[in-house]
């Protein structure tokens, strides 16, 4: 009885003293971030097209489906050409901002709102990848994952320095954009124009403008540390439920995927893979499709060797080091995909999925050669560089005075 009860007192307090898996959430923010910043800029000479007014998917369209389907898009707030110019900029800013880890917590909800108002105004564009990102852009709002590998860590390393030196720091620009963002919000709200659409999106965005609003008030006001402590415990238990939910949506993702494509003769017989190879609109290389479907023996390999990765893959979390070679496998098999089947976004979108599976050693270790390949970067251009990203035990970049 006393081993269960420390077992399980172990497992609160791992769970309420500290974010988990930094380096993960860190990558997977820069991944997803990625993945729609180079659609968004690739896109940007066919946007209209694709989502604003000259696109087959027109306005009357859109209205019926959000209508019916009650989907978030800031699209439909207006049928105006300048307005659609503005979200669609916005999308791109917030995607760079949230790369770099610029005010982490507010950019993951701009992020998630640009995402869902041009996938939501246009759903028949996209090819699989923006369903992951869809449900990606939700999840990431919850998590810490500017922790590490970001503009809010190397501010907060400065803050600390600060603090240690006996200085004040004032967080004044957190507190305009709270203030800019806040007035906004509270516009859209009177408005009327979060009215007939889900009421997820609208509670998301009121509630983490809200939570900003009280952390800062708090780390000004609260004469000691327990309700700190208390806000603290509250972001960790939000942030590792979040990741959680990060890892079980990967796994389904592939579970689904494989025990579909059991069902299938043609997965049955090992041929699944030649076909795409020869489809026109996913051969990009023609005559790297040949070669790979040249050999009966490597499409059948392929073909039961994808099934066996995604159906086992969920499994294999217990063993690291089969996981490790799983992990690689399907990295890989994506990074092919990107190639030969012209789906580069798609596999993108998948590889960041997989990335909050990555052992921490390889992932400090990869944050360590960057930071050695910054360093002599910056010395050949004569300028001192900042302190390394490595971050503490407990990394907590989100600082008190720091509402956004």
């Amino acid at each position: 009885m006393n081993r269960l009860a420390l077992s399980v007192s172990s497992a609160i307090a791992r769970v309420t003293e500290s974010a988990l898996g930094p380096y993960q959430t860190a990558v997977i923010r820069i991944g997803f971030s990625a993945t729609w910043l180079l659609f968004l800029l690739r896109e940007f000479p066919h946007r209209e097209e694709l989502y604003g007014p000259d696109g087959p998917w027109n306005w009357d369209l859109a209205q019926q489906l959000i209508a019916v389907n009650h989907a978030f898009t800031a699209l439909m707030w207006s049928d105006s050409g300048g307005w659609f110019e503005f979200v669609y900029v916005l999308a791109v800013l917030a995607s760079f901002l949230l790369l770099l880890g610029w005010r982490t917590r507010t950019m993951s909800v701009l992020f998630m709102l640009g995402v869902l108002s041009l996938q939501n105004r246009s759903v028949f564009v996209g090819d699989g990848g923006d369903n992951v990102l869809h449900l990606m852009s939700v999840y990431l709002v919850f998590t810490r994952c500017g922790q590490v590998w970001s503009l809010d860590a190397r501010r907060a390393r400065r803050e600390d320095a600060a603090r240690a030196r006996g200085e004040r720091i004032a967080d004044r620009v957190g507190v305009v954009l709270w203030a800019v963002l806040g007035f906004a919000l509270v516009a859209v709200t009177a408005g009327g124009r979060f009215d007939g659409v889900d009421a997820t999106v609208p509670v998301i965005v009121w509630l983490v403008w809200l939570a900003l609003a009280v952390w800062w008030v708090v780390g000004r006001r609260a004469k000691s540390a327990e309700p700190r402590i208390l806000l603290d415990v509250v972001g960790n238990i939000v942030h590792n439920g979040a990741l959680f939910v990060i890892m079980a949506e990967a796994c389904l993702i592939y579970a689904t995927a494989g025990w579909y494509k059991i069902q299938g003769s043609r997965w049955q017989d090992g041929t699944a893979v030649y076909y795409p190879l020869h489809l026109d609109y996913f051969s990009p290389w023609p005559g790297l499709a040949d070669l790979l479907s040249s050999s009966g023996t490597l499409v059948m390999l392929v073909t039961y060797g994808t099934v066996v990765v995604q159906v086992a893959f969920p499994f294999t979390l217990f063993n690291r080091r089969v996981k490790n070679v799983l992990l690689a496998a399907m990295m890989t098999e994506h990074a092919v995909i990107a190639v030969v089947l012209g789906l580069p976004f798609f596999s993108l979108a998948m590889i960041a999925a997989d990335s909050v599976f990555l052992p921490t050693s390889f992932l400090r270790r990869l944050g360590d050669w960057a930071a050695r390949v910054r360093a002599r970067v910056v010395a050949r251009r004569g300028r001192t560089p900042l302190p390394g990203p490595r971050a503490p035990e407990n990394p907590e970049p989100t600082h008190a005075n720091s509402p956004a």
